[in-house]
């Protein structure tokens, strides 16, 4: 039988001292989540609190961020309004990630085995190009691959590989990006620069 009273944080490092933490929770719940606060003090704010953040990050509003200390993420990556990032494991997003609306990336479990209930908790990766779609679910352990799209509404207990789509019905394979007209014209236009 189940003894939720001996549970404990044993194995659990939060990564910084009780007055960094209360400090964050302070600053986030304030000031961070708030709809007039600008994506770049957003960021800004992540930073300092020891997040490392890429170039041309954009944080919308709602945001919850657990420990900014155990997240990483890349360039050009959006984090729509409401995600949730409860990281009590390292979050590593990678480059040009789209995190939805309402996604929760969810690094903390339990182990439903034992009496004390204690935790399970493992880091979530999410590699260059995924799509996490509006209030999916990535749970503790789990590498999203490469251009991979986690569907809105799903959740996922287990890796995706690169260039998969996960859905209610299963996964199926997706072709490489296609890029854009104007990347090519782009690209022209700097080779003949050379």
């Amino acid at each position: 039988m189940r003894d939720l009273r001996t549970f404990t944080l044993s194995g659990y490092d939060k990564g910084r001292g009780i007055v960094t933490q209360a400090l964050w929770f302070c600053v986030m719940n304030t000031l961070f989540m708030a709809w007039f606060c600008p994506a770049r003090l957003r960021v800004a704010l992540l930073r300092a609190f020891g997040a490392r953040i890429g170039e041309g990050v954009l944080v919308r509003h709602r945001v919850r961020v657990l420990w900014p200390w155990k997240l990483t993420v890349g360039d050009h990556t959006w984090i729509g309004e409401g995600a949730w990032l409860l990281n009590l494991e390292p979050v590593t997003i990678g480059s040009h990630v789209c995190v939805s609306q309402e996604a929760l990336l969810c690094t903390g479990s339990h182990d439903h085995r034992t009496t004390d209930f204690r935790y399970r908790n493992a880091p979530i990766r999410v590699e260059d190009g995924a799509w996490i779609a509006a209030r999916a679910t990535v749970l503790a352990g789990v590498t999203v691959g490469r251009h991979a799209v986690v569907s809105a509404g799903t959740v996922l207990n287990r890796d995706l590989p690169e260039l998969t789509l996960h859905t209610a019905d299963g996964t199926r394979a997706l072709k490489e990006p296609a890029p854009h007209p104007a990347a090519k014209v782009m690209k022209a236009v700097k080779e003949r620069a050379r």
